[in-house]
């Protein structure tokens, strides 16, 4: 059984799907408005209580990583790059390339392109951080407005790097 909830959030309305034991999906707003619900999937705020928790977090920019367990459907090249993403850190980025040489296929960058682009849980797993080789904002699923804004607000929140001083 699926279920399914949804939050406000500054970007527009998220769409949270569980399996009852991970989330499966978080959909962006499509035109501002909600996504739609899988057909197969029925409301609970219960069940989707600690994602939503977490999201309302770090949309106020107290929470810097998620703890949630996750249960993507891929295969097994978008599995990896998904993974891939999971350790870029908060309010910084990478490219298509460092991502491709980052899962050991260096020429694999359409590829991980398309992962990118296949990835059901955005925000969560950060496909937002990835950018161009030249540091352009390229594709993205909830469009180029949503993902400048994810980037400044983690810009914003970003911890400051600590400077060791020395005497």
């Amino acid at each position: 059984m699926r279920y399914y909830d949804s939050i406000a959030t500054p970007i527009g309305p998220l769409l949270l799907v569980s399996d009852g034991e991970g989330l499966v999906e978080l959909g962006l707003p499509e035109r501002g408005k909600l996504a739609k619900p899988p057909a197969d999937a029925q409301p609970s705020t219960a069940k989707l209580r600690t994602a939503a928790r977490q999201l309302h977090e770090y949309f106020a920019g107290t929470r810097l990583q998620f703890d949630l367990p996750l249960h993507p459907s891929g295969t097994a090249f978008q599995l990896e790059v998904w993974g891939a993403l999971l350790t870029i850190p908060y309010g910084e980025t990478a490219s298509y390339k460092d991502i491709a040489q980052r899962i050991r296929r260096p020429r694999a960058v359409r590829a991980v392109g398309a992962a990118n682009g296949a990835n059901p849980l955005a925000i969560i797993v950060p496909c937002h951080r990835v950018i161009g080789s030249h540091g352009d904002l390229v594709g993205y699923g909830g469009g180029l407005p949503i993902k400048r804004w994810l980037l400044a607000h983690e810009r914003r929140f970003a911890p400051v790097p600590k400077l060791a001083l020395t005497a």
